[in-house]
Order: C-alpha cells, then structure tokens, then sequence
C-alpha cells in the first residue's frame, strides 16, 4: 500500500511538470537510464514488456482528481498576483482533462478584457484558451484588444481565434489592417507571414492548387534514408494515416504483402496552426534523429520518432542523419541565416517547391517551435467522448499514435506507435525523415484507400 502511494505522488508530480504535453530527454542519452535502443532492440520490442502507472485506472484516477481539486482552487482565488501566477496551468488542466468548461469560461470572460495589461506569456495562455474551447464566447472582446497586443505570437493566437468564429472577408480584412498596424515589419516575422497568408489566401483555394502526390512520395529526400509520410486532412480534427517508405525506397509492406498503415492525429489541443507554440503538427519536411524514451508520464515509455524542425536542426543534418550524438554547436543567429528557402526546398520535389502550405515547417522552425515528436499516448482518450477524434487524444502538437493499456496495471496491451517505429527501422536505420502533409479537406478520416494510387504510382516510378 505505502508503494503505491508513493507511486501515485510521484504521477501527480510529474503530472505538474510535464502537462503541456510533448517533451523530450536530453538528446544524449535515454533519460530512464537505460541505453538508447539499438535497431535490433526496437524489433524485438514486445507491448507487454512496456508499462505506464498512469494508464491504469488507479493512477489516472489518482492524478485527474488531484489536477480537478488544484483547478478549481486557482479558480475560486481572488484577482491579485496569484491567480495570475496560477491561471496559465488551470487553463492547461481544463483544456488537458476537458473539465470544469462553464466556471473556465466565466472566469476567462472576465480576465480577456484586461489581459492586454498582462505579460505576453499570461497573454498566450489566456488567448490560446479562448481558440481551444470557447471562441464563440470570447469574439466580441478580442478586437478591443488588438491594437495593444504588440508580440506576434499573441497576437496571431488572438487572430486565429477571431477566424475560428468568423472567417468573412470583412473580418480577414480588419485583421490584416490590424496586423499590418502593429507590425509594419511583419513580413520579418515567420508567425505573421503565415498569418498573413491565412488572411489573404483562403486555405481551400491553396489546396486545390496542391502538386501531385506521387511527386512528394518518390521524393529521395536523401537516398538510402527511409521517410514517414504522415498524410492529414485539413481539419485536424480528424485522424491522419502514416505510411513508411523504407530505407531501399519501396513502401513498407505487413507479413501478407499489404501496405503497413496507421492512423496517426495531428492535433493539438488547441487546435491552432503550426506555426504556433503547441499548435498542429506543421505540414513539411523534418528528419528523423532516431528513437527515444519520453520523460513525459502522457507520451509514455513507448519508443518515440525523434524529430526536428528546420533551425530547431541545422542544415547538416538533413543533409546526412544521424543518431544519438549531441547536436553540433551552431550559433542561433548562423544557423537561421543558414536555413534559407532555397536550403529547404532542397527536399521537396520540383514540383513542390513553390507550394506555400508544405513550408510551414520551415516558418514553424523560424519560429522557435521544437520538441514535437511521433509517439504514443497514455491519456485517457474518455476525456474527449464524442468529439470527431475519439478514441484518440489530441497532444501539444505531436503526432499521436493510438495505444491501449490495461486499466488494471497500466501494461501495453496494443500500439499502433510501436508499430510504426518497427516498421521505420524495419530495412535498418533509425535515422530518416518525416513528411506531414495535408491532402485535402474531406469532412472523415485519411483512409489508405485515398493515397493508395498515389503510393503505387510513386513506387513504379522509382
């Protein structure tokens, strides 16, 4: 009994620690002391050798009662500097364990109006709040607060959450004049060159103009690396499907000769756009560094895709990948001046190189976004019953593959994560590439039967 007591202490710790979701160990080393897996280690990698606490019903219990009673305290303190200091982590507990929605709203209806006299990262968490859930609600006390919103982050969280509720030309047009008010060197900004676009372009129109798919799919990248392509709607509210492309250039197949195939989400909770802090995963080109272990108790032990932006990693190492070792030192200002368009598109086919949507990865790396990983789940996707998703759960911007644990010791019983790191080292690296695009704009789930002629035609023309 004193054992699991202890346990379910240390999971509300951790649970405090790590609740914004995606989160790596030091790149050095596997932060549960064990060494960094090998390719043969991870085949031979079985679920039931695999356990989360969390996962189980008593230590998921343990920890969303403990995070409830801790919101609902930071709700019910008086206006001052503690609730301040407070509100950022109960908004995350709301928005995480999807509680609490009716005193949340009234509290942010009252704090919105003033948070522009706020720091920049109140700001965030409070305007990222109103996107996540209550955006209708919050829309009429957003535009008196624009123009004394002078960081770019804040202030495209504020114009996305004013698109979510209305996306007229009048509205996209006050917005653009706002920003371009705000920010005369806007175009500086890699947050509002996206916004911009957002404003000027409408997303549908860019994604009739998309390149052919088989293009992207016969893309070398580097040859002798094998890809993850990650295909997603445009409405991430609905599950994706990844394929690999092994190391030898052909898509992975399962035993019988069928593709290798799984549903992977690309949302976040916020359900922002890439380019922002815990937003979507970006659409584009990122490498693959190799697997690791997360620290973070909602992503699990399951082995994760270790990857890396554009400027998060530099040129050199998408241009030949490699495992384990530390990132060379580059200074910050060198390594962004290195990383041009023309660097990116070094790995994009011809034909794709001058599609705008397919670089938000590289204006989400601009932007200082890293951390976001390929992994599995150990959230209890019940939090979100009956939203388009389920039974999947949404991350800070993650891939998420599904995973199921016993409810009465948190063991592995199936992962769909752990089939894809198989299937990624599966012709003999651990080192590679991700690829995460956007297809088009059907209101369902990626099936494979929606890329599959892609896919052929993209392996007979290798």
């Amino acid at each position: 009994m004193h054992r699991l007591t202890l346990t379910i202490r240390l999971l509300f710790v951790a649970a405090m620690l790590l609740l914004a979701g995606c989160a790596t160990p030091p790149r050095s080393a596997d932060p549960s002391g064990v060494a960094r897996r090998t390719v043969s280690e991870l085949a031979a990698l079985r679920p039931a050798a695999l356990n989360a606490v969390i996962a189980s019903q008593v230590g998921e219990r343990a920890v969303f009662e403990a995070e409830a009673a801790s919101l609902r305290a930071a709700l019910a303190l008086p206006p001052g500097p503690e609730a301040d200091d407070k509100l950022p982590e109960a908004l995350r507990a709301a928005a995480l364990f999807n509680i609490e929605k009716d005193a949340v709203l009234a509290h942010l209806l009252k704090v919105l109006p003033v948070a522009a006299d706020k720091s920049a990262a109140y700001q965030r968490e409070v305007l990222t709040a109103a996107h996540t859930q209550y955006w209708k609600e919050a829309a009429p006390l957003i535009p008196a607060l624009l123009p004394q919103i002078k960081t770019p982050r804040e202030f495209a969280i504020a114009a996305y959450t004013l698109l979510r509720d209305d996306d007229a030309a009048t509205q996209r047009q006050m917005l653009l004049g706002a920003m371009h008010l705000n920010f005369p060197e806007w175009i500086e900004e890699p947050r509002l060159r996206a916004l911009e676009r957002r404003l000027r372009v409408d997303p549908r129109d860019d994604l009739l103009l998309r390149p052919p798919l088989a293009d992207l799919l016969a893309a070398p990248m580097l040859s002798g690396y094998p890809v993850v392509f990650s295909f997603q709607r445009r409405d991430r509210e609905r599950f994706g499907l990844a394929l690999v492309r092994g190391a030898d250039g052909r898509f992975v197949r399962n035993a019988d000769g069928s593709y290798f195939n799984i549903a992977q989400l690309g949302l976040a909770r916020s359900n922002l756009p890439g380019t922002i802090t815990n937003g979507n995963t970006p659409q584009g080109v990122f490498v693959i560094k190799g697997t690791g272990t997360a620290t973070n108790r909602w992503i699990g032990p399951t082995p994760y895709l270790e990857s890396l932006l554009p400027v998060e990693a530099p040129v050199g190492l998408f241009d030949a990948p490699y495992a384990g070792a530390e990132l060379p030192t580059i200074k910050p200002e060198d390594n962004k001046r290195a990383w041009t368009a023309q660097a990116y598109e070094r790995f994009l086919p011809a034909s794709w190189r001058d599609y705008f949507p397919i670089k938000e990865a590289l204006l989400a790396g601009l932007a200082g976004r890293d951390e976001i990983l390929a992994h599995g789940n150990t959230v209890n996707s019940a939090y979100y019953r009956g939203a388009p998703y389920f039974p999947a759960a949404p991350s800070a911007g993650c891939l998420v593959a599904m995973e199921y644990w016993s409810k009465d010791d948190g063991t592995l019983v199936h992962s769909d994560q752990l089939a894809l790191v198989k299937a990624f080292v599966s012709t003999g690296k651990d080192v590679g590439y991700l690829v995460v695009v956007e297809i088009d704009d059907q209101p369902r789930a990626v099936l494979l039967g929606d890329v599959i002629e892609a896919v052929i035609a993209a392996e007979r023309g290798r």
